[in-house]
């Protein structure tokens, strides 16, 4: 029997000992911390991340569930993740791959060359951020975006190439 989220799991997995490794790796110049939600704006996720998150909703108890589908249906600011509520993420133990990111130092390919972006809280004290320290964010999105394209294919799902987390409550039974 197909297991439909096997691909992402395993890079969710991969991210997280990366994550890990960089937060290690920096130490007390990482000043995020449980409720530092200040990089948690409502964005939309692949169809394979809007599964995950519809999932682990699903192994909700009944009371974090309704509460949940509440929050997703009444959401508080526009520009702030639905998912939120009193600064901590309802669904964090599946929090898209962006949100795993979030705070860390991102290495960005543009047309001008690649820069770093980092939270403006984070590395404050550092003249120069590690490579190992870097998470390539060209890389990571073509490997998320392989991941996707194979759920989407192997379960023949037609879906908008990106979901708004706002509409995942329309989604959850």
């Amino acid at each position: 029997m197909p297991q439909p989220l096997k691909n992402y799991h395993r890079l969710l997995d991969k991210v997280d000992q990366l994550c890990e490794g960089i937060t290690t790796l920096l130490g007390d110049a990482l000043t995020c911390h449980a409720g530092c939600s200040s990089c948690c704006i409502s964005i939309s996720v692949f169809p394979v991340e809007a599964a995950a998150l519809i999932e682990a909703a699903g192994q909700l108890p009944p009371e974090q569930y309704q509460q949940l589908k509440q929050q997703l249906s009444n959401p508080r600011d526009g520009d702030r993740c639905p998912l939120l509520l009193d600064y901590c993420c309802l669904l964090y133990r599946a929090r898209p791959i962006i949100c795993r990111t979030h705070g860390l130092p991102i290495l960005i390919t543009e047309e001008t060359g690649r820069r770093v972006d980092v939270c403006p809280l984070n590395c404050t004290g550092m003249e120069r951020i590690p490579g190992g320290a870097l998470i390539d964010l060209e890389r990571l999105n073509s490997l998320l975006v392989s991941v996707n394209v194979l759920y989407l294919r192997e379960f023949g799902i037609k879906l908008p190439d990106r979901i708004p987390l706002a509409s995942l409550g329309e989604m959850l039974p």
